[in-house]
This record gives C-alpha cells, structure tokens and sequence, in this order.
C-alpha cells in the first residue's frame, strides 16, 4: 500500500486478515450498536492496580473504541503483513502476542513511575491492540531498506517509507495519553526484536496452535493469489508511459514465469538460476529464434557476420551494485539469492525485494 516491497492484497497473510476484519467489526458494532458494552473494554488501569480488576489488562487491549484509532491502525497492519510473509504467519503471531503482553508490563510501569515521579494520575489508556502496532515499527524501521522515491522543495526527501511513519504519527497524536501506548509498544518491539532475557523462547505461538488455527481458520482468512494485471502507466509524456508499459510487461512476465516454474520444480533443490529464465524483456526477442548451425559452408558471409557476436548478458550490461545486495541481506535473504534478485531485475530494488518476498 505505502511501500513497494510485496505485492497488494492479503495473499499469504492470514493472520493479518483476521486482524484487519475481526476488530473493526467488533470496534464497529460496540460504536453503533451494542453502546452499552462499550465499558468491558475500557483500558482502565486505576481499576487493575486498586480494584486488581485484571481481566481489564485483556479486555481493555482488544478492541479499539475510538474508530479514528481502528482506521489508523488497520491502515498500518495492512502495510505491516511484509512482516507475516517473510516470517510466516506463526512468527508473525508470536511477535504480535510477546509484544502485546510485554506492553501491558511496560504500560502499568510507565503509570505508576508517573504517579511517583510527577504526581501525575493515569487512569484510562486508548484501548486496543495498539501496542503491537506500535511494536511493529521496530523491525520496520531496522530491516525494510529505504529507497528515495521523490524530493519536496529540492531538500526534503521522500522515501518508501515516509507515508508509513505519517500514519503513525496520525495515530500517535489521536490521544494526549497515547504517547504511554506507544512508548510501551516501542519498548516491548525493541525487546522481542533483539531477544533480550529470551523473550521469544518464553512468549511464543506453540505449534499444535498454529496447527490448528491453520486448519480451521485458514479456509475463512485465506487471500487470493494477486492477479498480475496492474493499471498502465499514466506519465506526461507518451514515451514515459511506454517506458512504464514496457517496465509493468517486464515485471509481469517475470513474475509469471517464475511462478509457472516453481510449479513445476517442486522438489528441486538449491538455488535457482533466474537469468536463465528471466531475461531481459528487451532482449528476450532475440532469444526466441534459434541458434543457426554451427556448420553451414554455403552460408552467407555477412550472415555469419551478424551471427558471430554473442549476445551480452545482462547482468554484464548492469553490474550489481554491492549497496543493493547489503540492503537485501540486512532484511534476512542470503547473498547468492540477493545478487540473483538483482541481476534479474537489472538493479532494480523494489522488483528484486518483490521476487524474494513473494517467492
């Protein structure tokens, strides 16, 4: 949606799906319909630390009261589920469930170090899975590359990422106690992220969970393989929209050949040779005739003169850039695959993090 890396849709995003449909519709309906129950889930805090009401530190972070907050935060775990395809969905639900309960910690610390400190009463938070949202800036902001996408005033450079951190920012100044949010969820990210004190071998989803999750609400919360089709490119001038045809041909041919490849090569193992069968669209009309015979002494000798020079490679042409393969690496992908990415691309890193995400 905001970033370029991964393709649009919920494909391969279950548990992002259930998040997006399940709490907006709970939100909805106690905003409109059921009011009354609006109160059970209420992030109280004075009625957890003097009622001991503890079931408030559950109910109280489920569902989003505020519909303002549930957009914001729907808008940022759909941009988040890059994170659900690169780690698979359990890993992506165990983070999502260290974090929440580690932000209910750092969120009763937080009001009670504000009590002492500066005599300053927290009663009642924002409620709802805000945390983990917040907590989710952190492997962001640490493992998705950024990529200039355009400049404001000739000083101010706009990124991939920038649209992203304006939403949170918008969800950050919703609620003048919002800021305790998403400290506590910065805080727990960090912690989870890093694995300090072994948080992720104490918080996580245990298999036979996710085994069972999978079958039975995988049928309900499964996407839609993204259909390659995609809108032509509207520049200002004809020959920027056939050099954007030609770039959205060249992605949707290679995705599509790959993906008939990997059907078709289920149990090959070891890497993949993708400049064998991706080259370049505007090369690979010369690839389809075939090659003449090696010996043929009545041929032409200007036709064994236009036969003799071999077409260049690609990846010739486009050297790797080591500053590419470093940012793919830093997001968790082997050197051999990134420098593959990137040679099929043509240094391109938004399709190059695209072949490797989706595949």
């Amino acid at each position: 949606m905001f970033t370029t890396t991964g393709s649009r849709g919920l494909y391969k995003a279950p548990v992002t799906k259930a998040l997006l449909i399940v709490p907006s519709a709970v939100a909805l309906l106690l905003t409109v319909v059921f009011t009354q129950y609006q109160g059970l889930f209420l992030n109280n805090l004075r009625a957890v630390t003097q009622d001991y009401q503890v079931w408030r530190l559950v109910c109280g972070r489920l569902v989003c009261l505020d519909l303002k907050d549930t957009f914001c935060s729907c808008l940022l775990i759909y941009n988040f589920r890059i994170f659900e395809r690169r780690y698979g969905s359990r890993k992506f639900a165990s983070f999502l469930l260290g974090t929440w309960v580690l932000s209910a910690l750092v969120d009763v610390l937080l009001a009670e170090a504000l009590y002492h400190v500066f005599h300053l009463g927290v009663e009642v938070l924002p409620s709802g899975p805000l945390a983990p949202v917040f907590a989710l800036f952190v492997p962001f902001y640490r493992t998705i590359p950024r990529v200039p996408v355009t400049q404001v005033l000739g000083h101010f450079s706009l990124t991939n990422k920038s649209l992203v951190y304006v939403v949170g920012l918008q969800l950050l100044t919703s609620s003048p106690l919002m800021w305790i949010v998403s400290l506590g969820g910065l805080v727990s990210g960090l912690v989870y992220h890093c694995n300090l004190l072994r948080v992720q071998s104490l918080l996580f989803v245990p298999r036979w969970v996710a085994r069972s999750s999978s079958r039975l609400l995988q049928p309900l919360f499964s996407g839609a393989e993204p259909v390659r089709d995609s809108a032509l490119g509207m520049g200002a001038t004809l020959d920027i929209q056939r050099q954007q045809r030609m770039d959205q041909l060249d992605q949707q041919i290679l995705l599509s050949q790959f993906t008939q490849m990997r059907r078709n090569r289920h149990q090959q193992g070891g890497l993949i040779n993708w400049n064998r069968f991706f080259p370049s669209i505007r090369h690979r009309g010369r690839n389809r005739h075939p090659p003449a015979q090696p010996q043929q002494p009545a041929q032409p000798v200007q036709s064994a003169q236009l036969m003799q020079p071999a077409q260049p490679n690609p990846s010739e042409r486009s050297p790797v850039s080591e500053e590419q393969v470093a940012m793919l690496m830093e997001m968790g992908f082997s050197r051999l695959d990134a420098l593959e990415a990137l040679r099929v691309s043509n240094n391109d890193l938004n399709m190059a993090t695209n072949f490797l995400l989706q595949h």
